[in-house]
């Protein structure tokens, strides 16, 4: 979980059973963006955000067919917290059977 997610959305996810360790958790809250890919790559998750630089990072990375782990993002401004949740946890669920890299947005309007 990115550093700048609101705890709302942590608590909702942590609620509904998904296994969430925040940047701040994990030491890695003054991380780059391209560190925090590498970091959750590392720990073979995938990574929340709502942060536009870091999914344009991940969108680079997909483009050079440079590996990660995945990037659910969620727009800050077009979504609520509530419905952000809902849509994670179906996005995350559905991406935990997977087994190949599958590019999801959080986001009513797309």
């Amino acid at each position: 979980m990115d550093q700048h997610v609101p705890r709302a959305i942590t608590i909702g996810l942590r609620l509904r059973g998904i296994d969430i360790i925040t940047a701040f958790e994990d030491g890695a809250g003054e991380m780059i963006d391209s560190e925090l890919l590498d970091r959750a790559a590392e720990m073979g998750r995938i990574l929340f955000t709502q942060d536009d630089d870091l999914l344009t990072e991940a969108a680079q990375r997909q483009k050079e067919g440079t590996f990660f782990n995945g990037v659910v993002y969620a727009h800050q401004l077009r979504i609520s917290i509530g419905a952000c949740i809902n849509d994670s946890y179906s996005t995350i669920s559905l991406s935990i059977t997977r087994t190949c890299p599958v590019e999801f947005t959080c986001d009513s309007e797309a």
